[in-house]
Parts: structure tokens; sequence; C-alpha cells
């Protein structure tokens, strides 16, 4: 065993096998991609990267499969249960690309139109690429894996296996028995799993927000229990209270951290950056085949050259094709940011769906206010509206509904818990949309037109007054 001195853990002990993928190029890329993405710009503290937040899953789901194997013996959980599980965490993020979710949420969608990708694809991708390029099949068989089977499953955990008909799990490389164990480092089915466990406890310390969710209670309290014929892992009914407290973490973190108005422009103008320079990178993959920014994830040797470098790459270039991309990143540097003209948050049936988000900018540049109109015409190209949706991690749902817990009077009976149950205090709707729109411009003059070009749409579109400041404008 390795130890780790990790600052949110302690000192963590690895195993061996998986010290041996770590010690792979493929997983020491991570060191090279921020976790947060833009927010670093925002929060100093956040400059952690996916690789300190995958050693600390891999641990988490050791220790999680760990517990249950010691309460309950007659689930069978062996130790090559364990590896899988330990691996599945330390690699479910192998597949991240520069600012992490800035590049599948922002990026790709852009650079890539209709093309339905998601990083953890490229998680399963990029960890069968590190097994077989560092040659590790033998090491693993070593310790007891059967690679027909575990590696299936270890791709299973990292892709998100969800378990809803009996029939899917036939198709599984674990048992019906074993079906718990899909729950443990992407839980599909509520949003519970040792992924958010550690990047709560992480981003908190490292954005400096108080984390009101203790991982290590919740732990003491799990066991597997059956339920519509499948063994699912269970909550005593007392933490209901602490199960909130997590997801109302994970919306604070969005509001105050993730979903951050001046982190979310810069992200906004990087991925601006990286649109305009993609046609002119090449990055070399196997057989020599050259790959652009928006195509090296459709092979993993030239992915894995891919990281938050080429931010760098693009600033601190002198080639003329690269001119448009650099002078962007140079007013990130400078601080010259695009101008948040305000937000407004539409009623739940005004809402605006994701097809129509491309239009929304030119409808605000049709917007021209009747009454004491600026004396300029403005343009969609003036404008970035940005559409963001919180949640509880289930879009409408309370994600509390699917879970299931235990009492003691009878631990092996699954029960389910209403709101009505714990507290009329707890909310009564689990998602809301806030659309911002920002300018391009930082002309004073500009902006208060773009101001007034934002309100006039927000009375035609009958949503609520925008935060905007400086105005002197009613409705």
């Amino acid at each position: 065993m390795k130890v780790f001195n990790d600052p949110v853990h302690g000192h963590i002990e690895i195993h061996p096998l998986l010290v041996r993928i770590i010690d792979t190029p493929q997983f020491q890329r991570l060191r090279y991609i921020k976790q947060l993405g833009g927010t670093y710009f925002v929060f100093p503290g956040a400059s952690h990267n996916r690789f300190e937040h995958s050693l600390g899953v891999g641990y988490l789901a050791g220790c999680l499969v760990r517990e249950l194997k010691e309460r309950q013996p007659e689930l069978g959980i062996t130790q090559r249960d364990i590896l899988c599980v330990e691996i599945a965490g330390l690699c479910h993020d192998l597949g991240h690309g520069p600012f992490s979710h800035m590049f599948d949420g922002r990026f790709i969608p852009l650079a890539r139109q209709g093309l339905n990708w998601k990083h953890e694809t490229a998680s399963v991708e990029m960890f069968e690429h590190l097994i077989t390029s560092n040659k590790l099949e033998e090491v693993m068989e070593s310790y007891g894996l059967i690679l027909e089977e575990d590696m299936v499953f270890i791709k299973e955990q990292i892709g998100g296996l969800v378990l809803i008909k009996d029939c899917m799990l036939s198709q599984t490389r674990r048992p019906k028995e074993k079906s718990f164990l899909y729950e443990i480092v992407a839980n599909k089915k509520n949003g519970i799993d040792v992924d958010k466990w550690d990047y709560f406890a992480r981003d908190c310390h490292h954005l400096g927000i108080q984390n009101n969710f203790d991982y290590r209670r919740l732990i003491k309290f799990t066991r597997v229990c059956e339920a519509g014929n499948q063994k699912h892992i269970c909550a005593r009914d007392k933490e209901v209270g602490n199960l909130y407290d997590m997801f109302h973490t994970r919306n604070c973190l969005h509001r105050r951290a993730y979903q951050h108005k001046v982190g979310n422009i810069i992200e906004i103008m990087i991925t601006e950056a990286f649109q305009k320079a993609d046609s002119f990178f090449q990055i070399e993959g196997s057989k020599g085949k050259l790959y652009q920014i928006s195509t090296a994830m459709e092979d993993m040797e030239a992915y894995t050259k891919l990281t938050d470098n080429i931010y760098l790459e693009i600033l601190h270039s002198s080639r003329p094709e690269l001119s448009e991309a650099r002078e962007i990143l140079r007013k990130i540097e400078r601080r010259e940011l695009y101008k948040f003209l305000g937000e407004t948050q539409p009623e739940k049936l005004n809402e605006i769906p994701k097809d129509e988000y491309d239009d929304l900018a030119g409808d605000i540049a049709n917007s021209k206010p009747e009454k004491d109109p600026p004396n300029m015409e403005l343009t969609a190209e003036d404008f970035i509206v940005d559409v963001v949706n919180m949640d509880y991690g289930m879009k409408d749902q309370n994600p509390i509904d699917n879970v299931l817990f235990y009492c003691k009077a009878d631990p092996s009976k699954a029960i389910r818990i209403s709101k009505e149950q714990v507290s009329r205090l707890l909310p009564g709707t689990f998602s809301e949309q806030v659309i911002r729109v920002y300018c391009k411009h930082q002309d004073p003059v500009i902006v208060s037109a773009a101001k007034q070009y934002f309100v006039q749409w927000c009375i035609k579109r009958d949503f609520t007054k925008p935060q905007v400041t400086n105005l002197g404008i009613s409705f």
C-alpha cells in the first residue's frame, strides 16, 4: 500500500494496482485539468485539478464498499469487487477535456453541433487505452482480476449504469445480487455517490465555502436492502435531513461558485477563443493522424495531449492565424470581460426550452425600447445570453423521492420517506432557470443602451424585472 497525504481526507492508503494506474501518462494528464474550469479566475483558491479529485473518489469508493462488506458479510463482497469499485472511482474522470465541464458543456456543443458527446464516454475509452497502452493486463490478473468480466464491470460503473429493469441486469458483469455495487461511483438513480462526496468536500475546501454535509456519518449509516427484486444501498431513516443538506450543499455550490456570473462569462470567452483557434490546431494521434481541439477525443492518443495547457499555447503564440483567439484570451488576462447587464428568472411555465437558446441574442437585439430609445442600433453579435438551469440534480424532481431508507426496528426492509414527513420548510420546487445577459462592448454608452434593450426584452417576454444597476428604468 502507498500512502498519499490528501488535504481533504488526510493520509489515505492506495492499493498497488491503483498506483500502477496512477503512474501512467493518461492518468497524470489529470494534473493539468482544473477541477472547476473558469471558476479559478474568480476564486483564487480553486486551483485544484481532476487528479486529486480522482484519488479522493477512488479512496471513498473503497471506504464505502469495505464498510458494507464488514457490516453485511452475507452480501458476499469479494476482494475483486472492492478492487473493481476502487478502480472505477479512480478512473471515472479520465475523459474530461480542457477546463473540465467547459469542454463538454460549452465548447463541444458549439464546435460539433448535433454530436451528443459526454466526458463519461471518453472516460471509458481512455481507461481502456490506459490499460492496453501501458500493458497492465497481466498486472491486473496478478491481483486476482478476471479481465473478461472485470474490465466490463469497471467500464459499466464509469459510464453510470442505470439499473431499472431486470433485463438490464442480465447484461452486466455482476449478478443481480450485487446490483448495489453500481450505486457507489456514479449513482444515476438518485445522485448519492462518492463522486459527489469528494467534490463537495474538496471544492468547499478550496473555494473557502462551508460544507455542511458529513459523508463520514452517512457511510456509518448505510446498508444494503432488497426492494423491487433488486438490492440497493439504503440510508438510515434519521439521515434524511443529512441527505437534504447534501443536495442543498450542491445547490449552494452551483449558485455561489459553479454558476458564478463572472466565472461563466470567462468560460464563454475561453470557448470563443478555442472555436477561433480550432481549425488551426494540430494534435498528433495514433499512426501520425492529426486532430483539432474539437476532434481530439476521437483518438485517445491525441486526447491524452489535450489539457488546459492549450490556453497558454494560444495566449503565448505568435502565429498570425491565432490572432483573434489570442486577443480574446488577452482580454481575460486584462480583465476586460464582457459586461454583465443583469439576470432574470422566468416563471416555471415561461421557461425557455433548449432549442430556443440560439435565438435569444437576436430576440434581444430586436427589442429596442420605443419609449426613450437609445441613439444606436444593436445586433445579436453585441449580446451574449447564458441560460443557467439550477436544480437538485434531477431536474424538477425531488431526488430524495428516489432514495431508499431503513429503520432501526427492521433494518432489512427498504422504505421511502416523503418530504412532508421531514419538514414543512423544505423547498417546494427543485429547479429554476436563470437567464443572464452580457454585452461584448466596454464602452459605457453602448453598455447602457444594451441594458435598455435587455429590460425591454424582459417586459416583452413577461419575465421578472432584471437585476440591473445604474439604470433608472422602471416597469
